[in-house]
């Protein structure tokens, strides 16, 4: 099976352009701005996943928990060729499949239901869990969560058991935009370090420093980058 995109003739230039194609009440706009360049560098440079391939076993994973801010994602499907851009103007209607959380079952390409902060980093381990009991050694899994979502205990049991079983296929991406109530000793990066982790800590605009941090090599261990943008205002 091979993840080649659907052409499309879209870039990350055309991104701004079909965000602000999404219009209408509820946006949570800096939770959709803030994960821009980190879904975008993931789906165009790292991910094993295409609309061609469609539910492939083997594909890899990508679990969106900020789900409460897809609009970022929503745009990234559609220059991927997952859904027609014509789509994106609908956001949020009645109508429309693309709804103010990302729905499974309605939208091509999205893995889980989500927008209930702490649900994605639990959902991604199980999902980890399952491929390797199938002998599925290739998928990796990936969830991007927000850093107000650490204050979540789920996560951090989440954060336990896979630093404890050594996920090695599972990857985290934590978007810091200092939204978060409670502060950490050591920074955002110190506490999965604690619970066995790899980490790498990067600039999230910076896609260059994204891309080395995403595919930097973890033997025995999951991995999480967490990616620093602007203070959420």
């Amino acid at each position: 099976m091979t993840f080649t995109d659907v052409h499309t003739g879209y870039g990350y230039e055309d991104l701004p352009r079909l965000m602000s194609l999404m219009t209408g009440d509820e946006k949570h706009g800096p939770a959709a701005t803030s994960t821009l360049d980190v879904v975008w560098v993931l789906y165009d440079r790292v991910l094993r996943v295409s609309a061609a391939a469609g539910d492939a076993p083997e594909r890899d994973r990508f679990l969106l928990s900020k789900g409460h801010g897809p609009m970022a994602y929503y745009a990234v499907l559609a220059a991927k060729g997952y859904f027609p851009e014509s789509l994106l103007a609908g956001f949020g209607a009645y109508d429309s499949p693309l709804g103010h959380h990302p729905d499974r079952v309605l939208v091509p390409g999205v893995e889980i239901s989500s927008g209930s902060l702490g649900h994605g980093l639990p959902l991604a381990v199980g999902s980890a869990l399952g491929l390797r009991a199938q002998g599925l050694s290739g998928a990796a899994v990936w969830v991007l969560i927000g850093d107000a979502e650490l204050d979540e205990g789920s996560n951090h049991e989440a954060i336990a058991y896979a630093g404890a079983v050594g996920l090695e296929r599972l990857h985290a991406v934590v978007v810091d935009n200092a939204s978060a109530s409670h502060g950490r000793p050591g920074g955002i990066a110190a506490r999965f370090e604690a619970a066995g982790w790899s980490t790498a800590t990067v600039d999230g605009r910076d896609h260059q420093a994204l891309y080395e941090a995403y595919t930097a090599p973890h033997p025995g261990r999951p991995h999480v980058v967490v990616a620093r943008v602007e203070a959420k205002v």
